[in-house]
């Protein structure tokens, strides 16, 4: 599990040991000999197999275990080991399938852990290699310095791996000018049925037609089945539609066009074999440049069907994308705090639809102009520099113009159009009820041209079945992302399921279209594809699978995936159906049991049920802004193991409340297992696609865990962190002293688990609120600009008062009559986040009576610490309820924000400093988007900021602290470190206490000198 001592010796793991026959192999037999196989990791165990037991898609199915290859020979072993004894295999890359295609009843073989390496660049011939499980994002981060690209660009590709990618054919919303994924397979390296090792690539059809043979080795009867394509080049011909993004099916069309001119390249004939054919370890890839400039127009229509009339003339103009988002996805994004000031700014009320275009160019000017060209052929009225704000109906007598637009060039305005084109996502995935936008004919394609007339069909289809969707997506090649709202939970969600899937496939036959124009067949589709093709081309289907794997072991069930009773007396055992209702995630039959009452306000739908069930598992916590930017999640960038990700904690959390896994989710073993390396980040609430906010759901589970298990001095001294504090303080210069005795971070660590290597905060006599309470305020009540009760949280208050002290300085430098907050307790913020929310509410209470009445009479609270200021702001919305707790968080800022938001530093004549700064944020803030504030303040200040995107420090409170989590916290900080190495700051800046903290010694001076608060920084710049 990579998360005890135990998962460094997979051999160790008793939960490995239970009984299960596959082929003719039990389960302690199988789990041992793969183990003397392999060099990679092997777990058979419940919760690692019940974390590969699902994907992006609405399909879950538990494996037989999971093998993290370290080798092309680790995977010849697994796989010789596993055809022997007739074990179904399947390769996985990043999980993000939306089809189902990675999960079924198998040894999984995770490549992304182990395998991910980029091999080769050639920039001269502009190829490279690399193996199956390299991340796009990170693949494309390198090769960006060499001006040079993987060209296919699927929207979750900064998460998916590029085994997968081949795998799906994957391609996204530039295809119009890239085309699909096997248009860049040069040669891979794979791994066949029986553990053979071999490299497709190109072959004269001569010699292929030379090397066939029906009753010789594995390579020899593929060359055979490839040359029985070849001659049914007609039936191919007639039967796969005339598109530019089909993934349905094998790819065949690729196929018969290349042998043509007599060479064919069979690597290109596993793009979109779902690993049904062969396991791909390794590939070589040509690359695109990367654009020199790019433009882009948005265009406002009266409805989604108008604006798919408008895409066939749109594409006469060589676009490299077109997108639309329809009138549910804009009225849904209206309703949201983060996309609806920019749907009102954007598309104002009345337009019911949107076309988003982009163009690539040599110049800013070839850009400009491709733009204006567009908007003076689609409005041909007005003038590309005069397009009118707002629609006032057809300004020709043409019923497909646009009822107006806009345009962007420079970076910051494209990335906001694109901004409002991936609000889709987010929105349809926040969903907290029964019924879900589920991806089942998600990526439906037809000719472009045909469009509005399969839109329309499509939505009297959903009308007859009484529910509706949204359409957004890739209008330009035709391929639609449509999901509906379905509640899977019920008989007739299922039925409506079944229903939907099969008009659209009677649709896109009607239209000459596809059912798959993007994310491949899986579980959702490969049923259809006997219809889409027709009888001929489904038995070359059956033909050439039998041919690459005669026992139908790889990913069984996908693409061929609707054999009748009678065919499959004549195929091998494993030529299964997959029914597209069967292994639902959520069906009819799916329990589920908080065995709880939830402590904390949840709003909403559906509760805290709502929330477990939310993770609808993209993988958006697994990409590269995972391990080089963003917030989430911080273990795991650290250890690259799933169950460290928030898909994987929020998956196994479900799995445990709906009894798929056998385990009590508040119980020791599962804490230990899946929650305990969740440090409260808050980053999932930010970063997460649908917001799933782990830390919230950690927060309950691990308040029942101790209503059930009792809990430990080590956490009830971390809870009550305000009180060892306040003793720490009347005790010192002594009890700093006695911290530095010989052997005295060894007894810490044997009495209260505290990491020996730590050096505990040090102590002040004089406490922030004695230095406060010894001082008269510069700035009256009567003259100043606001007023402002200071909180002094434990941090400020008792070991790091200089950052109060300078906080108090500006704020009456800025005209604020500064007071201490009366008659105030602890926050509550370590009692919430060691999971005492017994003791948080009560903390929280005492703090809103104190603090309301105040308030009322126009008194702003303000607080130095970062996660004590999101304490009020929002935590305290989850322990409370009533106008008095609303009325505290709205009136509650962090020092900067207050600054910031009423812009009261702009009356401070700073003197101009000289120094740069690298700005480190608080998760927390950064969580609450509220981190921005003390960078605008700085440099107005006239520092020359670096804002790193970065996520947790690694200290996390107590975390740091604790002795089992040491090497994980320093692991983290290491990501921190390496992002300050490379910025540009000559100083780092970090306003918290833990974050300054961890970073002592490291960045902010010499013999443990720690790094400021942004408001000691803007106190040096204060004048004299």
């Amino acid at each position: 599990m990579g998360t005890s001592d135990r998962s460094a010796d997979p051999s160790a793991d008793p939960r490995a040991e239970y009984d299960y026959v596959g082929g003719d192999v039990e389960r302690p037999a199988l789990v041992a000999d793969l183990r003397d196989c392999v060099a990679g990791d092997v777990r058979f165990d419940e919760f690692s197999r019940q974390l590969y037991a699902t994907d992006a898609s609405a399909y879950e199915v538990t494996p037989i275990g999971v093998v993290f290859p370290e080798s092309t020979a680790d995977v010849a072993a697994v796989m010789e080991y596993c055809a022997d004894r007739e074990i179904p295999v399947l390769p996985r890359g990043g999980g993000t399938s939306l089809g189902g295609q990675s999960v079924n009843e198998a040894v999984v073989l995770d490549f992304t852990r182990h395998m991910d390496a980029l091999l080769d660049v050639d920039p001269s011939a502009g190829t490279a290699r690399a193996q199956s499980g390299l991340i796009l994002g990170d693949l494309n981060e390198t090769l960006a310095d060499h001006d040079l690209k993987f060209a296919p660009d699927p929207a979750w590709g900064d998460k998916s791996a590029l085994g997968g990618a081949i795998g799906n054919n994957s391609t996204g919303s530039h295809s119009l000018q890239y085309g699909k994924t096997d248009a860049y397979i040069q040669e891979c390296e794979a791994v066949l049925a029986d553990g053979t090792v071999t490299r497709f690539g190109e072959i004269a059809v001569d010699r292929l037609r030379e090397q066939a043979d029906p009753d010789g080795d594995t390579e020899a009867r593929i060359y055979d089945a490839v040359a029985a394509i070849i001659d049914e080049r007609d039936a191919v011909d007639s039967a796969f539609p005339e598109l530019k993004r089909n993934v349905s099916g094998y790819n065949f069309d690729r196929l018969v066009d290349e042998a043509e001119t007599g060479t064919v390249n069979l690597a290109r004939l596993l793009a979109g074999s779902e690993g049904t054919l062969a396991i791909v370890t390794e590939a070589e890839i040509s690359l695109e440049p990367i654009p020199e400039t790019k433009g882009m127009a948005l265009l406002r229509y009266e409805s989604l069907l108008t604006a798919l009339e408008d895409v066939s003339p749109i594409l006469e103009h060589d676009p490299a994308a077109v997108e639309v988002l329809d009138d549910v996805l804009l009225d849904l994004a209206r309703e949201t705090g983060e996309f609806g000031p920019l749907v009102d700014e954007m598309v104002p009320v009345g337009n019911g639809a949107v076309l988003l275009v982009e163009f690539y160019a040599e110049t800013d000017k070839e850009g400009k102009q491709k733009v204006a060209d567009l908007l003076a052929d689609r409005m041909p009225t007005v003038t590309a520099t005069a397009v009118p704000a707002e629609g006032a109906g057809n300004m020709t007598d043409d019923p497909v113009r646009a009822l107006g637009g806009d345009e962007a060039h420079d970076d910051a305005e494209r990335e906001r159009f694109w901004k409002l084109r991936k609000s889709g996502l987010p929105i349809l995935l926040g969903r907290t009820t029964d019924a879900k936008h589920i991806s089942f004919i998600e990526d439906t394609a037809v000719p472009p041209e045909r469009l509005p007339e399969f839109v329309a069909d499509f939505q009297e289809l959903l009308d007859e079945v009484g529910t509706f969707a949204s359409f957004y997506a890739h209008a330009g090649p035709g391929c639609l992302h449509i999901r509906p709202l379905v509640n899977l939970k019920t008989i007739d969600g299922v039925e409506q399921m079944e229903a939907i899937a099969d008009g659209a496939t009677d649709l896109v036959v009607e239209y000459g279209g596809s059912v798959s124009g993007e994310h491949g067949d899986g579980r959702a589709r490969s049923r259809w594809n006997r219809k889409l093709y027709g009888e001929d081309v489904w038995e070359l289907f059956k033909d050439t699978k039998t041919a690459f794997d005669p026992d139908w072991l790889l990913n069984p069930g996908q693409v061929c995936g609707q054999v009748s009773e009678d065919e499959r007396r004549d195929l091998p055992a494993r030529a299964d159906s997959v029914e597209m209702t069967e292994n639902l995630r959520f069906s009819p039959e799916y329990d589920f049991d908080l065995g709880f009452d939830p402590q904390l306000n949840w709003d909403n739908d559906n509760g805290m049920q709502g929330m477990v069930e939310l993770c609808h598992g993209c993988g958006g916590c697994r990409g590269p802004q995972s391990t080089t930017g963003g917030v989430m999640c911080p273990t795991y960038r650290a250890a690259n193991e799933e169950v460290t990700s928030t898909r994987g904690r929020a998956n196994m959390l479900r799995q445990a409340m709906s009894g798929d896994l056998p385990a009590d989710p508040t119980d020791v073993e599962f804490m230990d297992e899946v929650l305990d390396l969740c440090i409260g980040c808050k980053g999932c609430a930010k970063d997460c696609p649908s917001e799933v906010d782990m830390a919230k759901l950690k927060a309950e589970v691990q308040h029942q865990h101790h209503q059930e298990e009792g809990t430990s001095l080590r956490d009830r001294l971390f809870a009550d962190v305000d009180r060892v504090n306040a003793v720490g303080s009347m005790l010192a210069p002594l009890s700093n002293w006695a911290q530095k005795l010989p052997g005295s971070g060894v007894i810490a660590e044997k009495l209260f688990g505290i990491a020996r290597e730590r050096d505990l905060p040090e102590f002040h006599r004089q406490t922030f609120s004695d230095w406060f309470d010894d001082r008269e305020p510069t700035v009256s009540e009567a003259n100043a600009h606001r007023k402002a009760l200071l909180f002094p949280d434990t941090y400020t208050n008792y070991t790091h008062p200089d950052a109060g002290k300078a906080a108090v300085r500006v704020l009456e430098a800025a005209g604020v009559h500064v007071r201490l907050a009366p008659d105030v307790g602890p926050s509550g913020r370590a009692a919430f986040s060691k999971g005492f929310l017994d003791t948080a509410r009560e903390r929280a209470q005492t703090n809103v009576d104190a603090l309301a009445p105040r308030v009322d009479d126009g008194w702003d609270v303000l607080v130095v610490e970062p996660s004590d200021a999101v304490m009020f702001q929002s935590d305290y919305l989850d322990l409370l309820s009533g106008e008095s707790a609303e009325r505290v968080a709205a009136n509650t800022y962090g020092v900067c924000e207050y600054l910031d938001r009423h812009r009261l530093d702009d009356t401070i004549d700073f003197d101009a400093p000289s120094m740069s700064l690298s700005y480190h944020g608080h998760c927390h803030q950064k969580a609450a988007k509220r981190d921005h504030h003390a960078v605008a303040v700085l440099r107005r200040a006239g520092y020359d900021v670096d804002a790193l995107d970065s996520g947790c420090c690694g200290m996390a409170g107590s975390f740091g602290y604790e002795a089992e989590h040491y090497s994980m916290s320093r692991a983290i900080a290491g990501i921190l470190l390496d992002q300050i190495e490379h910025s540009s700051g000559e100083r780092v800046v970090a306003p918290g206490a833990s974050c300054r903290s961890q970073l002592a010694g490291e960045t902010g001076g010499q013999d443990g000198t720690e790094p400021p608060h942004p408001a000691e920084t803007l106190a040096e710049a204060l004048p004299e």
